[in-house]
């Protein structure tokens, strides 16, 4: 894990990437080659997403939280026996919005038991994000969008092992994401790729996503109900 101080002012965004495409229509990346096909998966894209996230949306706060405690449970197990717990590793995680699952007690547990952990931030516009240590005693501050985020000056870290919020995701280990391309775009642009674990509903499971030449798999997908993916590929 390596980890340094980032003191050049930030120009223009320092908020989590998932509401991105959302202010500014610019956040989209564009397919290499733009067919018909690749359109009409756009448009398909589009409207499963917001199905989905109605969905997910509709839930129960009671059910949401039973869903997010079960995830949780899955996800610590999964890495106690694929990383050894994670100690001495950075994982980056997210902070939930839109009735994403909570895994903030488990970022906290983590936190405890040794593990680094660190946010996901939009910093530059169509640009990889940056990840930014937190610690639960963190004094956070409030991003563009209003979502709490580590102030500026902490330290920017590089993590081993990154967790993918999901609005849907397919047996292939493709993920349905909010539309801003940020995900795939950091994973493309790092030099040593993390470990990515999406974390969503198994109820957002999908026949195929479409995957296009941009899409990168994940390694693996964790629900409520279980690990629904995994691949062999070691760190």
């Amino acid at each position: 894990m390596t980890e340094q101080k980032d003191s050049a002012p930030c120009d223009s965004y320092a908020s989590p990437p998932c509401m991105a495409h959302e202010v500014d229509p610019a956040y989209f990346d564009p397919p290499a080659v733009e067919s018909d096909q690749t359109w009409d998966v756009i448009q398909w894209r589009k409207s499963e997403r917001a199905r989905l996230r109605a969905a997910r949306q509709a839930l129960s706060v009671d059910l949401r939280n039973a869903v997010g405690q079960e995830l949780a449970s899955h996800l610590h197990g999964f890495l106690n026996a694929r990383f050894g717990g994670g100690q001495s590793q950075a994982l980056s995680a997210y902070w939930p919005i839109k009735g994403e699952p909570d895994l903030r007690p488990l970022m906290t547990e983590l936190h405890a038991a040794g593990v680094t952990i660190a946010l996901p931030l939009v910093e530059t516009k169509a640009a990889p994000l940056v990840f930014r240590r937190w610690t639960p005693e963190m004094k956070m501050i409030r991003g563009h969008w209003n979502i709490p985020v580590p102030p500026p000056d902490t330290p920017i870290v590089a993590p081993e092992i990154v967790l993918v919020p999901l609005v849907g995701w397919d047996e292939a280990g493709y993920r349905l994401g909010y539309g801003g391309g940020y995900f795939d775009r950091t994973l493309a642009a790092l030099g040593r790729r993390p470990f990515a674990i999406g974390v969503g509903l198994q109820a957002a499971r999908l026949a195929t996503i479409h995957p296009q030449p941009h899409d990168i798999p994940l390694d693996a997908i964790i629900t409520e109900a279980g690990v629904q993916v995994e691949k062999s590929r070691v760190l």
